[in-house]
């Protein structure tokens, strides 16, 4: 059965005022849009903090596998490698820790930033990976409007954070062949077997960063993208948490084509 726009109730939003335009609740009359707090606060820091680190680690990591940089005079009065290598430990250090943050905030935040986002386990979402898929082909005009990630990306991200896992597994056991002399990283030594040893584990380090990167392009490119294929406001919502959405997606959250079975186009 065919739905209208008209004829829909929408919800109570989670932050009053959370109208363009105005500070009343939403109604039918007000507007086609509704601005919704999708992206917590811990979810953007950890965002950026990630970045960033990924940036720098990157850029470290690159000059120690690769040191393009010579210094005439003695090491102990240059020390430029080494200075390198402590702005990587300690980047790596911010990055381990954004990771896992927000990994935790995956249980402790709202809907939006749940780790159910990222595992298709309900079967609403895993019904919303085909016309996702189908968008992306270009198989639909207008992408399935999802308030946080859509089943495709977050699947795409869960995959990035297994790269991260990978990542940080991967610096420990390298890390622990130079630790000092009664330093706890010592432990992750165990690793390198398992890695099959340092020189295997310093290349898997090495292609994971690119991948990484390569990840970084795509994601910009498709928040830009779907910024204005959606008009939600995507690219903006990482810095103060908004989104701008239809008033169906409220209701059926990415499912305005597949209502009941059906488009509702």
């Amino acid at each position: 059965m065919s739905t209208s726009a008209a004829s829909l109730e929408l919800p109570v939003p989670e932050h009053p005022g959370d109208v363009v335009g105005g500070t009343s609740p939403i109604t039918r009359e007000a507007t086609d849009l509704a601005r919704v707090y999708v992206w917590q606060i811990p979810v953007r820091i950890t965002h950026w903090l990630i970045a960033l680190s990924i940036f720098v680690l990157a850029a470290t990591g690159f000059y120690i596998g690769h040191p393009f940089w010579t210094v005439i005079g003695q090491a102990r009065q240059h020390f430029f490698t080494g200075a390198v290598r402590v702005v990587h430990l300690y980047a790596a250090i911010v990055f381990v820790l954004a990771v896992l943050s927000r990994i935790v905030w995956m249980f402790m935040g709202n809907r939006y930033a749940s780790w159910r986002i990222f595992i298709p386990i309900e079967k609403k979402r895993a019904r919303g990976i085909w016309p996702t898929l189908k968008f992306y082909l270009f198989g639909l005009r207008k992408p399935p409007g999802f308030l946080s990630h859509n089943p495709v990306a977050a699947l795409a991200y869960s995959a990035i954070f297994c790269l991260y896992f990978l990542e940080i597994a991967t610096g420990l056991a390298l890390y622990s062949i130079q630790a000092p002399v009664g330093s706890p990283l010592h432990a992750f030594h165990v690793f390198l077997p398992v890695l099959g040893g340092a020189q295997f584990a310093r290349w898997m380090h090495h292609v994971i960063m690119w991948l990484l990167l390569g990840f970084v392009v795509h994601h910009i490119y498709s928040g830009w993208l779907m910024s204005i294929v959606e008009g939600n406001g995507t690219m903006g919502s990482i810095f103060d948490g908004y989104k701008f959405v239809h008033r169906e997606d409220l209701i059926h959250s990415g499912y305005r084509f597949l209502h009941r079975g059906r488009r509702i186009d």
